[in-house]
């Protein structure tokens, strides 16, 4: 049974809003520690108590999941700080922050001599939809 401290592969699809956003389908299963904040913790909160062979749809709540969409989170940025080429709105690319680290960020409006950019997580808002299957725990 899935208990805190437990080690747990898992095979998963997430889906999002009809479509299938990531998947280990063809390969190796999701590896994490129950209780250690691995995985998105709504996901991990409802896969307590679970064991080998269980398979469930898990659907997790935006606040659970990336979070919700922060209205503050949506900056203007000058164009020629951008890389250069056609800006369009729902182009994605990663920036990087000041500790080195990177996040993906998406254009949502393009004027011009700026865009605005959304820096929430691309799936913050979204109601994520997990068809999980528990394949071992240790």
């Amino acid at each position: 049974m899935i208990e805190n401290g437990k080690r747990v592969k898992i095979h998963y699809t997430l889906t999002v809003e009809g479509f299938v956003v990531d998947s280990s389908e063809g390969q190796e299963p999701l590896q994490y520690t129950q209780g250690n904040g691995e995985i998105i913790v709504g996901l991990e909160r409802q896969l307590l108590e679970l064991n080998v062979g269980d398979r469930r749809e898990i659907t997790v709540s935006p606040e659970d999941g990336y979070g919700l969409e922060d209205p503050a989170a949506f900056v203007e940025v000058a164009k020629d700080r951008l890389p250069e080429g056609d800006l369009l709105p729902g182009m994605q690319f990663l920036v990087t922050r000041q500790d080195g680290s990177k996040m993906p960020v998406t254009i949502t409006e393009v004027k011009e001599d700026s865009v605005i950019l959304n820096l929430n997580h691309p799936l913050a808002g979204k109601e994520l939809i997990f068809t999980i299957e528990i394949i071992a725990i240790d």
